[in-house]
């Protein structure tokens, strides 16, 4: 007894507000063991005189100890005591007075119902089954409240028993909901129908068995909505979101009553705007489902634009110096956030007529707040809209553009906000078409010193502007651009030393950067004009507040040294270098949130682009802050609903819904700079190499752990981009050291491919995974690791044809619709990609292991040869032909004993209607020459006249087609090179010779540039002509190489090139008559190439 006395005064210290007395508390209970535990948590609960107050948190412990700590705790208790507690909440629970405690003695019955229920599906706890069954028809009110709260908590609670028991199930809920006397039941049976089709939302049969239930939870939804309750309402939008097929057969009427709810103000904010989000989530989980009743949708336009109007009178707006993050409770930011989620899921050719009308009236009424929505739905749409709107672009944009003009400054704003929105959504047409008006009306807006805010939103959407603006449009501009931003900076520099303001400076500096960026070396003339007062900035805004506009002036300036170049930025370097380290010293002052740290980063990475090898010196000054932020650990913690009410995502946490009344949260604070710094640890790695390597070890053993960082894609991709550089910067330090570090990386990598969820990260993975293994080479992966490999690239290849069948199969679905189609494209686009990547790695690994790889290879054969199929896709066919051709390129001759599977299928490719495909043929025929061996001669022969025709063909040049016939003449090259027994060459050669050059290959123009040096070299008479008379022809060929960078400056083959034309030079008249034939271009690309090579 006095032991649990002891353990009531512990309970109410764990409730201290001192935190001293909780966390001495804290220690003290967790040292506690579990068996204790639970004898005291569970006496305290079940004891009536105790304090409801430590009756309360016993609970709570209770259930987070059986919910966390279950498989430590609850087998190792002997059975009797297993027993008594599973007696004693049951008991409990029909004797609990208060309501409250009642409740939490059901969670703590669900939580231990979920851990007994064993992996086959068994229940080890029938009673409480049975207590359902009799509780839920029992007259006593409470008791059927409480089975529902259990079945609500832990729907699976059935187990492998769930099919036996559904109509008893269904029956139980029907009633529940229909009891007239006490709406509390009717609240908690529709909570509880939703709990359970969520827990089955695969199970299509039970959805359809149940959507009977559904009238019932929606006079639920309305009912407890006006009683100022809105759990129900949250269901229905999980279900919205979940398992929206169930709500098909009810779609109008559940569409009816959110649009009801939505527009009623005598309810919440909250309320209204969760009403609005059934609707928005169906148009993102169900959009082809809503498709079909535009009517309901098109009356949900008009309240989330009325939303959008409420906007409160603000007379402080326009002066306010610190941007606060909207308020995501408000009724515009919801209207608006709805807007554009419509517009993505819908589709513009479904919204844009909708709302067109509406947004014009908009902007025409004399209201100020109209007019603001008017153009915030403007911006909000544009990402959803994008076709259609693009096609009234000019009638937008003039529109728009008016509204700099407008007499209230928060519809100024606005205007700002749309023309940066369609900079970004419309890039580069917009740029291209309205670059004059924009910039003009920016530069006007800007000069609105009444009103900082607006002169700030001007300058962003400045930036917005620059970003995506291609550099010969804006330079004509850039004098007038930067004479105004100039000014404004200097303005604003006076005012932040006299009164301490610094909005618009904060933006001023990033357009600068921004201009500087697009302009590149033309902002040269400028740079002395800009860098005396940047400099200022960073050396003096040392206070608190001004931390954001250091930052961006750090990044400013690294931005115009990048601009500009090193030649005209090294007389400021190593003065900003210095600077740039004073913070740096002062970094570990800094705290974790300053927006300082990362924008530091970045400006040392850039620093670093800059300096190039100079930079090496800094080194050790960077790298540990640059390493410290690259680590950052997450705060994350696995929760439950009850857990989850008491943290808001107001305090920066994120939450994943698990299922199962869980969520996993995690505090984002820190992951975009861990990111960004992860991000310039590969850009030192890619620009210093050698001089780097005294890092690699750290980094990569910061980085290989990152593969499996889950929490922010770019940390992942990161972590892939830096494997194979960190190789070649450990390269120096020799084999074996190189080779310990492979080690190091390569069964995570493999690993990472076989669990990466996210197709565009996996694909930087397999990318990277692949640039090792070419760089490691023979040998590289080890058998175990091949074994894995091969089972894993086995897996994605059979995914590929898992995946096209599933998309055949949603366009037999009922819903199918060409914006179905188009989302469908998507997910090809992405397999199609990730198959690309599947060829890189075997590319990587024939290249590297040659012909002894070919038995393990086998086990993917089939799967290559399936892509191949006449029926399959063309970019199935495309790579499938690739990885054979990798096959015969580096394991020949013993790739003849597949010949089998594609040497038909190349020969008919060489025809094919996809150049792609084609292309991939062309380059087959030209390995198997260079490389086949003598099994290969009679296709060579085959493959003449098919190669012949495609190139002759009357569209064989187009843009489409011109890579495939380049492919095609090459390969003729190489039969004629390798295997001239298989044409008459005599016939073909003058034919080859009048194809060339090849421009858009630059590999394949390397190889008959080689066979063109063989050619002449030797005299070829067909290919000099009678008297030398092919030469003026042969020099432009040459000339036209140079020109399109197919002959490079470093390999061997210019030198040779070089040599012919020396050989014409010496002998006066030829050289004259064959430089005169060509234009000026090609004479001086004749004259680069003497003198370079």
């Amino acid at each position: 007894m006095a032991e649990q006395q002891q353990f009531y005064l512990l309970l109410g210290n764990l409730m201290s507000p001192d935190n001293t007395t909780r966390k001495q508390s804290e220690e003290t209970y967790e040292n506690i063991p579990g068996s204790s535990k639970i004898t005291f948590l569970l006496q305290a609960v079940r004891d009536a005189a105790a304090a409801e107050e430590a009756r309360q948190m016993a609970a709570v412990l209770l259930r987070r100890l059986l919910s966390s700590a279950f498989d430590e705790v609850y087998p190792t208790l002997p059975e009797d005591m297993q027993n008594a507690i599973k007696t004693e909440l049951l008991m409990g629970i029909q004797m609990e007075a208060s309501p409250g405690i009642r409740k939490k003695v059901c969670d703590i019955a669900a939580e231990l119902a979920r851990n007994l229920l064993d992996d086959d599906g068994n229940n080890q706890w029938p009673e409480v089954l049975k207590f359902l069954f009799d509780s839920v028809s029992s007259q006593d009110v409470g008791l059927r409240e409480s089975a529902l709260h259990i079945f609500w908590n832990f729907p699976g609670i059935f187990g492998n028993q769930q099919q036996h028991y559904l109509e008893v199930i269904k029956r139980m809920l029907v009633q529940c909901m229909q009891d007239q006397e006490n709406p509390p039941i009717r609240t908690l049976a529709a909570r509880a129908t939703a709990s359970f089709v969520l827990a089955n939302e695969s199970n299509t049969p039970l959805l359809k068995h149940f959507a009977d239930l559904l009238p019932g939870v929606l006079q639920a939804v309305n009912e407890s909505c006006y009683q100022n309750d809105d759990s129900v309402l949250k269901s229905l939008v999980e279900i919205a979101d979940t398992a929206p097929k169930y709500l098909r057969p009810n779609l109008e009427a559940t569409l009816q009553l959110s649009l009801k709810l939505c527009a009623d103000t005598s309810l919440s904010n909250m309320q209204r705007q969760l009403a609005l989000e059934v609707i928005v989530t169906l148009s993102e989980t169900g959009s082809a489902m809503l498709r079909k009743h535009t009517n309901l949708v098109e009356q949900s336009i008009p309240q989330m634009l009325a939303m959008m109007v409420d906007l409160e009178e603000d007379v402080e707006w326009a002066m306010a110096d610190e941007l606060e993050d909207d308020d995501f409770d408000s009724n515009a930011v919801a209207g608006e956030s709805a807007l554009d989620r419509v517009a993505c899921g819908l589709g513009g050719k479904i919204v844009l007529p909708m709302i067109k009308a509406h947004i014009m009236q908009m902007l025409q009424n004399p209201d100020w707040k109209y007019r603001h929505a008017g153009l915030m739905a403007l911006s909000a749409i544009g990402e959803g809209c994008h076709q259609q709107m693009e096609a009234i672009l000019v009638e937008i944009v003039n529109f728009v553009l008016l509204f700099c003009q407008d007499p209230h400054p928060r519809v100024r704003y606005a205007a700002c906000n749309a023309i940066g929105q369609m900079a970004t959504d419309f890039a580069p047409t917009f740029q291209k078409k309205f670059h004059d008006r924009v910039i003009s009306s920016l530069l006007q807006t800007m000069e609105d010193q009444a009103n900082p805010r607006v002169q700030a939103h001007a300058a962003a959407a400045l930036i917005n502007f620059t970003e995506d603006c291609p550099k010969s449009l804006l330079i004509p501009y850039l004098d007038s651009l930067v004479k105004n931003l100039h000014v404004i900076m200097v303005a604003k520099l006076q005012e932040l030393i006299q009164k301490g303001t610094k909005l618009v400076l904060e933006q001023v500096v990033t357009s600068i950067a921004s201009v500087a960026d697009t302009a590149e070396e033309k902002f040269v003339p400028y740079y002395d004009l800009f860098m005396p007062s940047l400099k200022h900035i960073v050396e003096n805004a040392v206070q608190k507040e001004l931390r954001l506009l250091r930052g961006k002036t750090i990044e400013c300036i690294s931005l115009i040294g990048l601009a500009v170049g090193k030649d005209k930025f090294i007389p400021d370097a190593s003065e900003v270098m210095q600077l740039l380290l004073k913070t740096q010293t002062d970094f570990n002052d800094l705290e974790d949130d300053d927006p300082q740290i990362s924008y530091m980063i970045s400006a040392w990475a850039r620093m670093c682009k800059i300096l190039g090898k100079e930079f090496q010196q800094y080194l050790p000054v960077v790298m540990g802050p640059l390493m410290k932020t690259a680590s950052i650990k997450p705060e994350v913690a696995l929760l439950d609903t009850q857990d989850m009410e008491n943290m808001s995502e107001d305090d920066g946490w994120e939450f994943v819904n698990l299922g199962d009344q869980q969520s996993f949260g995690i505090k984002t604070a820190g992951l975009e700079e861990k990111a960004t710094a992860c991000q310039m640890l590969v850009c030192y790695a890619k620009e210093l190499k050698e001089g780097f390597v005294e890092y690699t070890e750290q980094v990569v053993k910061l980085m290989v752990p990152l593969l499996k960082f889950y929490f922010h894609d770019g940390v992942r991709v990161a972590a892939a981009e830096s494997m194979p550089l960190l190789l070649e910067c450990a390269r120096v330090r020799g084999p074996e050291y190189l080779t310990q570090m492979w080690h190091f990386m390569c069964d995570a990598l493999i690993k990472a491919i076989g669990t990466e969820p996210d197709s565009d990260v996996l694909s930087e993975i397999m990318h990277a995974f692949a640039k090792c293994v070419e760089l490691m080479g023979d040998g590289c992966i080890n058998n175990e690791h091949l074994e894995e490999l091969g089972g894993i690239l086995k897996g994605k290849l059979e995914e590929h044809f898992k995946n096209q069948e599933l998309r055949q199969a949603k366009r037999q679905d009922e819903d199918y619709d060409e914006q179905v189609e188009e989302s469908l494209q998507d997910e090809d686009d992405n397999d199609v990609y990730i198959l690309t990547k599947v060829s890189d790695i075997l590319h990587s690994i024939f290249s590297s292991y040659k012909e002894k790889v070919l038995p393990w290879f086998e086990q993917l054969l089939q799967l290559i040869v399936n892509l191949i199929c006449p029926h399959r896709p063309w970019p199935d066919r495309q790579w499938g032909l690739c990885i054979f051709d990798d096959v015969v390129e580096h394991c020949s001759p013993a790739s003849f004993k597949y010949a089998e599977y594609f040497i038909r299928p190349v020969m008919q490719s060489l025809c094919d209607s996809s150049p792609e495909v084609r292309q991939a043929a062309a380059y087959g025929i030209g390995v198997m020459a260079q490389f086949g061996g003598d099994n290969y001669i009679p296709f060579c022969t085959e493959a003449i006249p098919l190669l012949v025709g495609v190139i002759q063909a009357a569209d064989s040049k187009a843009k489409e087609n011109v890579n495939a016939t380049e492919n095609c003449i090459s390969a003729v090259g190489k039969v004629m090179k390798y295997r001239p027994e298989c044409v008459n060459v005599s016939e073909v050669l003058p034919h080859w010779l009048s194809w060339l050059p090849l421009n858009e290959d630059k590999e394949e123009a390397v190889h008959t540039f080689n066979f063109l040096c063989d050619l002449l070299e030797n005299n070829n008479p067909i290919v000099l002509g009678p008297d030398n008379s092919n030469l003026p022809k042969l020099f432009s060929i040459i000339a036209d190489g140079v020109i399109s960078e197919s002959v490079k400056h470093e390999d061997g083959c210019s030198r040779r090139l070089a040599n012919v034309v020396r050989q014409v030079q010496v002998s006066g008249g030829l050289w004259t008559g064959c430089m005169s034939m060509l234009n000026e271009a090609q004479q001086k690309a004749i004259q680069d190439l003497l003198n370079t090579a």
